[in-house]
C-alpha cells in the first residue's frame, strides 16, 4: 500500500492500538447479519405513498411491535403505537388536542419513549454501536442515551424525569417522540433503493425527492421518466416540451408552478392565439381541476406538437439512432390529412396543426419560438429544479448490485435469441451490461458541465427516454403522436424488445447476473412495466430469477405498489394495497398491512461477510493490517 495511503489511515488511527480496535470491530462487523435493504420502484410522484411505505418500513415493523408489545398493550394502545411509528405528526396532532393536562401528557409520552426504546434496543441488537450513533439524532442525543440505557446505565430515574418534564413545559417533547420514530425506521431498514421513474403522472415530483433527500441512505436507479426530467433542467427543448405535455395530460401544473417556480404563462399565450379556436377534444386531460379545461387541452395540445417538432429535429441530427420512423410530421400528407403508419395510410382524427408549415413541418414557427425561449429559460434558471436535478444525477447510477440482486430499471436490449444488441455510445458500441457503465459517464459529465454540457450529450437524455435500444424503454417506439392523432389503435400498439419473454427463462437471467458480478445465486429485479395483476400476472417471472416491481403505484395505473426486501433470512416481496390517508388512518386506527410473499428463502441467514458489503470490509482490515506493520516497524510514528 501507497505510503500517502498509510498517512492518510493514521490520521484517523493514530495509535496501533486505535487501528487494532477498528479492526477488531470490522471482523466482528462481519459475523452480524446483513442490513435489511428495500427496493422500490415507479413512485410516480406520488409523494404521500411513498411516504406511507417508508414509514412502516414495507410492513417489517409490524411483525417486530407484535412480538414484543401485543400482550402488554391493549388493542387501542397497539394501534396507537403503531400509528406513533407510522404517522408521528398526523397522530402527535391528535394527542396535542386529547393531553391538555401536563401530568397526563407527561405520562404519556414517557409510556410512549419507554416503548419506543424497547424497540430500539431490539433492533440495534445485532448493528454495530457507531452504526447507531451515526444515525442517532444530535438535537436529543443526551437523552437518547439515557433511555437507551435505562434503567441498566444505572442513571437514577429522576434524571429522566426532570428532562421529560422540562421538555413537556417547553412543548418541545412531541419532538422527540417523532425523532425516536424515525430513529427506528432508520434502524429497521439500511438502504432504500429507488429502482427508476420517480416523477409524472402522480402530483408532486418535488415531494418525493424532498422526502428521499430527508432519508439516511437512498440509492437511486435512474428511470426514463428521471433522465427525461434531468435532460429537460440541463435545456434539452424536446423534453422541456414533454415534461409540459405530460404535466398537462394528467394536469399537474402545481409541480411545475409551485414545486419549482417554472412558469407556464408562455405555452398559455401559445394555446390562446395558435390554438384560440381548436376544440382539442383529444387532448383534455384525464383529471379535473379549477382551471378551464379547454385551455388546458389546447395547452396540452401546443405542447405535444412541440415536442413532435423538436424530436423530429433530434432524429434528423441522429441517422445512428434509427429512428427514421418516428419523425412523423414530414410523412403527414397535409391535403389528405392522412399518415402512413405500418404500411397502411390512416386519417388523421385532428387536422387542426395551424403552426405547422407542409415544405417544412419540424420547424418552429415565431410563437413557437417565443414560448420555447421562455420556457427554456425558466426550466435552466430554477435553483430548486437543478437541486433536485444535481441531486438525483449525484445519488444516482444505471444499476446497482446489492448482495446477490441485480437491479436496474428496464432492460437491457436483446434480439429474439436473447442476444444482446450493440448501442453506440462516445463512438464505441457497448453491449449489455457494459452500456450501463458507459451511459453513467455521460449522464455524470453532462451534469458536470451544467450550462456547457455538449449537444451530444444532450441530445442522449432524449434517445434514453424513447429510443429503441435505450435500456431505460424497451420498445420499438414511442407511439405518442398515434395515440393522440389515429383512431385505429392497432398503431397505438408498442413492441416490447424480446428482453421481457427472456426474463422468464432461468439461464439466461443467471447469464445476466453473471455478467453484472453476482457468479451464482442471482436474481434480476427491475421496475418500467405494470403488473398486470387483475389479468393473472405475476411479478415473479417463470425462471424464479427475475421479478418486477412496477406495482402500478400511481393512482393512474392502480394505486398499488410493490417492495422488494433484501433480509438476511431472505428475499421478500411486500405488496402494498390502497394507500391511506394518514390522517384518516390515524382517527380510524387502521394499519394497512402489506401481503407479503417469500421469493427465495436462504438455507442460512445471510451475514455481512457473505455480501459485497463484506468485500469493502476486508479491504478496509487489509488496509488498517498494514498500517499496524507500518507503525511496528516504525515507517509511520504513532501520535
Amino acid at each position: 500500500m501507497s505510503g500517502w495511503i498509510h498517512r492518510a489511515l493514521a490520521e484517523r488511527f493514530p495509535t496501533i492500538e486505535s487501528a487494532v480496535s477498528e479492526i477488531a470491530a470490522l471482523k466482528a462487523q462481519l459475523e452480524l447479519p446483513k442490513g435489511v435493504i428495500h427496493v422500490i420502484s415507479d413512485i410516480h410522484g406520488e409523494a404521500k405513498k411513498l411516504r406511507h411505505v417508508i414509514n412502516n418500513a414495507s410492513g417489517r415493523l409490524r411483525p417486530l411491535v407484535s412480538e414484543l408489545f401485543e400482550e402488554d398493550l391493549d388493542p387501542r394502545e397497539f394501534r396507537e403505537f403503531l400509528n406513533v411509528l407510522y404517522y408521528p405528526a398526523e397522530i402527535l396532532q391528535l394527542k396535542e388536542e386529547e393531553l391538555r393536562n401536563d401530568q397526563d401528557r407527561f405520562e404519556w409520552v414517557l409510556a410512549t419513549l419507554r416503548w419506543q426504546f424497547d424497540l430500539i434496543r431490539r433492533i440495534i441488537s445485532q448493528r454495530r454501536r457507531k452504526t447507531v450513533k451515526q444515525l442517532a439524532p444530535k438535537e436529543h442525543r443526551e437523552l437518547f442515551e439515557v433511555l437507551l440505557n435505562f434503567p441498566a446505565g444505572g442513571h437514577d430515574p429522576v434524571f429522566l424525569e426532570v428532562q421529560l418534564r422540562e421538555m413537556v413545559r417547553r412543548r418541545l417533547d412531541f419532538s422527540a417522540i417523532r425523532s425516536a420514530s424515525r430513529f427506528i425506521r432508520n434502524l429497521t431498514v439500511e438502504e432504500t433503493i429507488v429502482a427508476g421513474d420517480l416523477g409524472d403522472r402522480g402530483p408532486r415530483l418535488d415531494r418525493v425527492v424532498d422526502y428521499l433527500m430527508r432519508q439516511p441512505n437512498v440509492s437511486l436507479i435512474w428511470g426514463n421518466h428521471d433522465v427525461s426530467w434531468m435532460g429537460a433542467c440541463l435545456g434539452n427543448e424536446a423534453l422541456i416540451a414533454l415534461v409540459m405535455r405530460i404535466s398537462l395530460r394528467y394536469r399537474r401544473l402545481y409541480q411545475l408552478e409551485e414545486g419549482y417556480g417554472l412558469l407556464t404563462k408562455a405555452l398559455e399565450q401559445l394555446a390562446e392565439t395558435a390554438y384560440r379556436d381548436d376544440p382539442a377534444e383529444h387532448f383534455l386531460s384525464k383529471r379535473s381541476g379549477e382551471r378551464d379545461p379547454w385551455l388546458i387541452a389546447r395547452m396540452h395540445k401546443a405542447a405535444a406538437i412541440l415536442e413532435f417538432k423538436l424530436q423530429g429535429r433530434m432524429i434528423e441530427r441522429h441517422p445512428e439512432w434509427e429512428m427514421d420512423d418516428r419523425n412523423l410530421l414530414p410523412q403527414i400528407d397535409y391535403e389528405r390529412g392522412t399518415l402512413f403508419v405500418g404500411g397502411k395510410e390512416h386519417r388523421l382524427r385532428d387536422t387542426y396543426l395551424p403552426t405547422i408549415h407542409p415544405a417544412d413541418p419540424n420547424r418552429l414557427s415565431p410563437e413557437e419560438e417565443h414560448c420555447m425561449s421562455r420556457l427554456k429559460e425558466s426550466f435552466t434558471s430554477s435553483p430548486r429544479l437543478w437541486e433536485h436535478m444535481k441531486w438525483m444525477a449525484n445519488r444516482g447510477g444505471m444499476a446497482v448490485v446489492r448482495d446477490r440482486a441485480v437491479i436496474f430499471h428496464a432492460c437491457l436490449a436483446v434480439d429474439e435469441e436473447g442476444q444482446p444488441l450493440p448501442l453506440e455510445i462516445d463512438g464505441v458500441e457497448y453491449r449489455g451490461p457494459e452500456q450501463f457503465s458507459a451511459l453513467n459517464r455521460v449522464i455524470k459529465r453532462a451534469f458536470r458541465a451544467g450550462a456547457q454540457v455538449e449537444q451530444e450529450d444532450l441530445d442522449r437524455f432524449y434517445y434514453l427516454w424513447a429510443g429503441p435500444k435505450s435500456p431505460l424503454f424497451g420498445k420499438d417506439r414511442m407511439a405518442t403522436f398515434e395515440t393522440y392523432f389515429i383512431e385505429d389503435k392497432a398503431t397505438h400498439k408498442e413492441t416490447k424488445n424480446p428482453w421481457f419473454r427472456w426474463i422468464h427463462d432461468f439461464e439466461f437471467c443467471d447469464r445476466i447476473c453473471r455478467e453484472m458480478g453476482v457468479p451464482e445465486g442471482g436474481i434480476i429485479v427491475n421496475g418500467h412495466v405494470p403488473v398486470k395483476v387483475e389479468e393473472g400476472e405475476s411479478p415473479v417471472k417463470g425462471g424464479g430469477n427475475a421479478v418486477t416491481i412496477d406495482g402500478a403505484f400511481s393512482e393512474a395505473y392502480g394505486d398499488r405498489g410493490y417492495t422488494f426486501i433484501l433480509a438476511p433470512e431472505g428475499e421478500v416481496l411486500a405488496e402494498h394495497h390502497a394507500f391511506p390517508d394518514p390522517v384518516a388512518a390515524v382517527r380510524e386506527g387502521g394499519d394497512l398491512i402489506p401481503t407479503m410473499q417469500w421469493v427465495r428463502a436462504y438455507d442460512r441467514p445471510r451475514m455481512v461477510g457473505d455480501t459485497e458489503q463484506g468485500k469493502s470490509l476486508r479491504a478496509q482490515i487489509r488496509a488498517l493490517e498494514e498500517l499496524v506493520e507500518a507503525y511496528e516497524e516504525g515507517e509511520i510514528q504513532e501520535h
